[in-house]
């Protein structure tokens, strides 16, 4: 088994309706060293997701983001610019949540008020 990764990711396997894997976590030495087949060996996506019983997608997912830091944002949002974004949209759908009860009870106090 691999040292890197943080679960038996064999052994569960199938296990569970619908054939539907379980959720992997990897660190992020494993990730790295995934990306660094890729873009430093010439590696295809594929050939390496393969390789290490990953998803191509989430493969290509690592290697996009590692681009951009590598290219200091200008192949991609870079780290703390996802981080940030992530961060405003959770803020931007607290700020609707709020807007849209503000509007229940001004509506609701407005008919008591007739």
């Amino acid at each position: 088994m691999d040292t890197f990764r943080k679960v038996d990711t064999m052994g569960r396997m199938g296990s569970g309706r619908g054939g539907r894997r379980v959720r992997r976590q990897f660190s992020d030495e494993f990730k790295e060293g995934a990306v660094r087949l890729v873009l430093d060996e010439g590696k295809t996506v594929g050939a390496v997701a393969r390789e290490l019983d990953l998803t191509a997608s989430a493969l290509s997912l690592w290697v996009r983001h590692a681009r951009a830091e590598r290219t200091k944002g200008k192949s991609g949002l870079m780290q703390e610019e996802r981080e940030e974004l992530t961060r405003l949209r959770k803020e931007n759908r607290e700020l609707r949540i709020e807007r849209d009860l503000l509007k229940k009870v001004s509506a609701l106090f407005a008919r008591h008020q007739q």
